[in-house]
Protein backbone atom coordinates (compact mmCIF):
# COMPACT_ATOMS: atom_id res chain seq x y z
CA UNK A 1 0.00 0.00 0.00
CA UNK A 2 1.68 3.24 -1.14
CA UNK A 3 1.97 6.05 1.34
CA UNK A 4 0.46 9.48 0.80
CA UNK A 5 3.93 11.04 0.63
CA UNK A 6 4.95 8.61 -2.09
CA UNK A 7 1.81 9.43 -4.08
CA UNK A 8 2.22 13.17 -3.62
CA UNK A 9 5.96 13.61 -4.14
CA UNK A 10 6.55 10.93 -6.75
CA UNK A 11 3.13 11.11 -8.40
CA UNK A 12 2.28 11.95 -11.96
CA UNK A 13 3.29 15.48 -13.00
CA UNK A 14 0.61 17.86 -14.27
CA UNK A 15 1.57 20.16 -17.14
CA UNK A 16 -0.90 22.96 -16.32
CA UNK A 17 0.44 23.52 -12.83
CA UNK A 18 4.01 23.44 -14.13
CA UNK A 19 3.25 26.16 -16.65
CA UNK A 20 1.68 28.34 -13.94
CA UNK A 21 4.71 27.91 -11.66
CA UNK A 22 7.20 28.63 -14.44
CA UNK A 23 5.31 31.72 -15.63
CA UNK A 24 5.00 32.96 -12.04
CA UNK A 25 8.72 32.49 -11.44
CA UNK A 26 9.51 34.31 -14.68
CA UNK A 27 7.22 37.23 -13.83
CA UNK A 28 8.65 37.54 -10.31
CA UNK A 29 12.21 37.38 -11.65
CA UNK A 30 11.41 40.09 -14.17
CA UNK A 31 9.89 42.27 -11.48
CA UNK A 32 12.88 41.72 -9.20
CA UNK A 33 15.30 42.52 -12.01
CA UNK A 34 13.40 45.66 -12.98
CA UNK A 35 13.43 47.06 -9.45
CA UNK A 36 17.11 46.24 -8.94
CA UNK A 37 18.37 47.50 -12.33
CA UNK A 38 16.04 50.39 -13.12
CA UNK A 39 14.87 51.37 -9.64
CA UNK A 40 18.24 50.96 -7.96
CA UNK A 41 16.69 49.01 -5.09
CA UNK A 42 18.46 46.29 -3.15
CA UNK A 43 17.38 42.74 -4.00
CA UNK A 44 14.57 41.32 -1.89
CA UNK A 45 16.11 38.02 -0.85
CA UNK A 46 12.87 36.38 0.25
CA UNK A 47 11.59 36.92 -3.28
CA UNK A 48 14.65 35.15 -4.66
CA UNK A 49 13.87 32.12 -2.49
CA UNK A 50 10.28 32.09 -3.72
CA UNK A 51 11.43 32.44 -7.34
CA UNK A 52 13.83 29.51 -6.95
CA UNK A 53 11.18 27.35 -5.27
CA UNK A 54 8.57 28.11 -7.92
CA UNK A 55 11.03 27.49 -10.76
CA UNK A 56 12.11 24.13 -9.33
CA UNK A 57 8.51 23.10 -8.80
CA UNK A 58 7.55 24.22 -12.31
CA UNK A 59 10.41 22.25 -13.84
CA UNK A 60 9.36 19.19 -11.82
CA UNK A 61 5.80 19.44 -13.09
CA UNK A 62 6.99 19.91 -16.68
CA UNK A 63 8.92 16.65 -16.83
CA UNK A 64 7.41 13.73 -18.75
CA UNK A 65 5.65 10.95 -16.85
CA UNK A 66 8.49 8.39 -17.00
CA UNK A 67 10.73 10.85 -15.09
CA UNK A 68 8.74 10.61 -11.84
CA UNK A 69 11.81 10.10 -9.68
CA UNK A 70 13.54 13.21 -11.05
CA UNK A 71 10.32 15.18 -10.60
CA UNK A 72 10.13 13.99 -7.00
CA UNK A 73 13.69 15.07 -6.32
CA UNK A 74 12.99 18.51 -7.79
CA UNK A 75 9.82 18.84 -5.70
CA UNK A 76 11.73 17.93 -2.55
CA UNK A 77 14.46 20.43 -3.45
CA UNK A 78 11.83 23.14 -3.92
CA UNK A 79 10.42 22.33 -0.49
CA UNK A 80 13.88 22.50 1.07
CA UNK A 81 14.48 25.92 -0.50
CA UNK A 82 11.16 27.31 0.73
CA UNK A 83 11.46 25.81 4.22
CA UNK A 84 15.02 27.11 4.53
CA UNK A 85 13.68 30.60 3.77
CA UNK A 86 11.19 30.23 6.61
CA UNK A 87 13.89 28.99 8.99
CA UNK A 88 16.17 31.90 8.08
CA UNK A 89 13.30 34.34 8.63
CA UNK A 90 12.72 32.94 12.12
CA UNK A 91 16.39 32.69 13.14
CA UNK A 92 17.87 35.84 11.56
CA UNK A 93 15.21 37.91 9.79
CA UNK A 94 17.64 40.70 8.88
CA UNK A 95 19.30 38.39 6.32
CA UNK A 96 16.06 38.10 4.36
CA UNK A 97 14.40 41.46 4.88
CA UNK A 98 17.58 43.58 4.34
Amino acid sequence: MPSIIDETVFGEPSRGVGLVFLCGALLMAGQQGYYVIVGGATPFYAGLFVIAGMALSGIAESLPEPRRRAAGVLRLTALVVLVSMLVIMVVTPELITN
